[in-house]
């Protein structure tokens, strides 16, 4: 099925995704001027956000990649997260920012114990920007210090969110139907 027969509702529109970004920059440029600053997003679901997110930070960046699962296939996380690929960026004595899609239950940046490895590897700081957040769905206690925009307990798909591996390249967020 294509995007037109299995997207519900356009809930995000590409301008808005583009204007919201744009904000998120400038905030992060404010709180760690001047320092120089590690982006490290887990694959695959924000490399189209982090992507834009570095071009608006107006310091000097830095990104690397870590890769986790916990959805397998499935429209909800089970909770069993596998690492898939750890950073390979020096992270000692650094500020990183973790670049995430999506933040529901929480389960994959704890159960992967990311920050925690993270600051067990000296970085400097470690915080979270999330394009999406459902607090609804959460199971964890995960705080989010950047977040483009909270919603609510819909599976979305659309800039970088996939349903196996399906609609990563629309340039919405968009509400999946059901049954696709």
């Amino acid at each position: 099925m294509n995007a037109d027969n299995c997207v519900i509702d356009i809930l995000i529109s590409e301008e808005r995704l583009r204007e919201r970004v744009r904000e998120l920059g400038e905030e992060i440029s404010r709180d760690y001027a001047p320092k120089p600053l590690l982006l490290i997003g887990i694959l695959k679901g924000s490399a189209v956000f982090l992507a834009d997110l570095l071009r608006c930070i107006d310091l000097t960046v830095d990104y690397d990649f870590v890769a986790v699962s916990s959805y397998g296939g499935e429209k909800s996380s089970s909770g069993v997260v596998r690492i898939l690929k750890d950073t390979d960026a020096e992270v000692a004595g650094r500020d990183i920012l973790i670049v995430e899609d999506i933040v529901d239950t929480g389960w994959t940046l704890r159960m992967s114990y990311l920050v925690e490895n993270l600051l067990a590897r000296n970085a400097a700081s470690v915080k979270l920007c999330a394009l999406l957040d459902k607090p609804g769905r959460r199971r964890v206690d995960i705080m989010v210090d950047y977040c483009g925009f909270q919603i609510d307990d819909e599976f979305v798909v659309g800039y970088g969110l996939d349903y196996e591996g399906r609609y990563r390249n629309l340039p919405y967020v968009g509400a999946l139907k059901p049954e696709c």
